[in-house]
């Protein structure tokens, strides 16, 4: 059984598919080296959750 010559309109589809699947793998490369980064760097990961923190809150002059 011979298989049918694949359509023009199916090659450009394939292009198209595999630009867009190399972007968001770029973009997923991106988003994990930044978390990887800040994981690394021991920043504070602190949500805003209308909470007030005493480290945040600035001191004043005159206190321990």
């Amino acid at each position: 059984m011979a298989f049918r010559p694949e359509h023009e309109l199916h090659k450009r589809r394939f292009g198209r598919n595999l630009g867009l699947g190399l972007t968001l793998a770029a973009f997923v490369a991106l988003v994990f080296a930044l978390t990887v980064v800040k994981v690394q760097r021991g920043d504070p990961m602190e949500a805003y959750d209308h909470v007030v923190r005493p480290g945040s809150v600035p001191k004043e002059e005159g206190s321990p």
